[in-house]
């Protein structure tokens, strides 16, 4: 357990190569889009009025410049917002890493006094602190690459990741790292049956606000078990949230460097607010809209469709014929499948309440099937979606997903990126603030603190 600590407190600014910065300062945007455009979601304001009466203080709110908590509280609520849509990056394996720390990290920046801000480049490394340990974590267990079934992999290694990067943001000793990890396992875990409802954004939340609290806690000298992260027979530690649990030293030579994870497995980045899987499922179908309107020239309609077959892996939280509501449609191959072969595309406007209840919508779900190759494995890394669709006539028309756009196989390109913050962050912020985000997260580990990106969101 004690190598732990000394890895987050032995990260060092010099340790961040050119590839780990600038895919971190994309994540970052991302995650800063994504938690804007949620600050304007039914589940935000219920946790927002929640947080209100409870505290007001010194912590800034995604979007709200009069708005002020706790910081963790606010650490709460713009995690919150950030997976509120379900349109926050997925790492391999399968976890939302930047929602769980970066909330976090901004908030123990508000609460630091303005003499003591920390620089951009300081952020930065705590951030990629606390996606590495998150990444670290899994991959000391098998299981974790498959899509979960048991544990929301973020309400597990998100509060260890929060509390990593706030623990190497407060300049923590060995010590009190390793504690801050110990006391955060004891704060972590949410079931997948939650999934698909208002409650599953909190579980980001709940990392990022239980993560930097474990890191407060550890720095006024709170003390927890150094056996948790270890695999002792006998003992439940962190092998109770994956069975097949068995972790490997973090090894930190001095004046060496490092090799962050980030460098070889890059993030996906979503083009719309959905559950990862959709992804495979949608291009998929928004291919065979194509070829449905090529061969007869017009709207898509359920008259004219005999049959839907969807080829998916096997995972039942998922796999939800008629969805009732915006969560469920975000987790529904169904209903995203069949939203891409009206529309052509799946947007953030497909899971209104005027899309969701479509009559040409309902019709098309009941024409749905559902079939489970044995070589359509649930992991993000190694899935397909297939769509194919039988026309009134009898012609037969399919198109397979491999690794859609997005993917960390095939990652969205800077413009793109830049794209999807502008459209999510326009929703809240003015243009010139916008802008002012993307200059400010560009150049950000030359920042001599990190005020001026506090103050542009809010």
């Amino acid at each position: 357990m004690m190598i732990f600590g000394r890895f987050i407190s032995g990260l060092k600014a010099r340790h961040l190569t050119p590839t780990v910065l600038r895919r971190s300062k994309r994540m970052m945007l991302d995650s800063l889009g994504v938690g804007l455009l949620g600050s304007t979601t039914d589940v935000f304001q219920l946790a927002l009025r929640h947080c209100q009466v409870r505290s007001s203080d010194n912590g800034s709110v995604y979007g709200r410049s009069g708005t002020k908590l706790s910081p963790t509280l606010a650490a709460f609520v713009n995690g919150v917002a950030v997976h509120s849509m379900d349109f926050d990056d997925t790492w391999h394996p399968a976890t939302h890493p930047s929602g769980a720390v970066l909330p976090a990290l901004l908030a123990v920046s508000d609460m630091m006094p303005q003499n003591r801000k920390p620089s951009g480049l300081d952020l930065l490394l705590a951030f990629n602190v606390g996606i590495e340990v998150q990444g670290r974590l899994m991959r000391f267990s098998n299981g974790a690459s498959n899509i979960p079934k048991k544990f929301h992999p973020p309400s597990v290694v998100g509060p260890m990741g929060g509390a990593a990067a706030c623990s190497n943001l407060l300049s923590l000793d060995p010590s009190q790292c390793s504690h801050a990890l110990a006391i955060a396992a004891s704060l972590a875990g949410a079931p997948m049956a939650n999934a698909a409802t208002q409650s599953k954004p909190l579980h980001i939340g709940n990392a990022s606000r239980l993560g930097m609290e474990a890191a407060l806690l550890a720095s006024r000298g709170l003390e927890a078990s150094p056996l948790i992260l270890d695999s002792v027979p006998g003992v439940a530690g962190f092998n109770a949230f994956y069975e097949d649990y068995m972790p490997l030293p973090l090894y930190l030579a001095p004046d060496e460097g490092h090799s962050f994870l980030i460098e070889d497995q890059d993030i996906a980045f979503k083009r719309f607010p959905a559950h990862l899987g959709m992804h495979w499922v949608v291009d998929a179908a928004a291919s065979v809209h194509k070829l449905i309107v090529g061969v007869d020239s017009g709207k898509v309609s359920a008259s004219k469709v005999k049959d839907i077959l969807l080829r998916v892996p096997r995972s039942k939280y998922i796999n939800r014929p008629f969805p009732e509501c915006e969560h469920q449609a975000r987790h529904s191959f169904q209903f995203n499948a069949c939203s891409a072969l009206l529309d052509g595309e799946v947007t953030v406007q497909s899971f209104t309440a005027g899309a969701i209840t479509r009559p040409e919508l309902a019709a098309l779900l009941s024409l749905v099937r559902v079939e489970h190759p044995e070589d359509n494995p649930a992991n993000f890394d190694l899935m397909y979606g297939e769509v194919q669709v039988t026309l009134d006539g009898g012609e037969v028309l399919r198109d397979r997903c491999d690794t859609f756009y997005g993917h960390w196989r095939n990652p969205l390109t800077n413009e793109s990126l830049r794209k999807k913050f502008r459209s999510n962050a326009g929703a809240v912020l003015p243009r010139e603030k916008v802008e002012g985000l993307v200059e400010t997260v560009e150049a950000l580990d030359e920042l001599p603190d990190c005020t001026p990106l506090l103050l542009k969101l809010q």
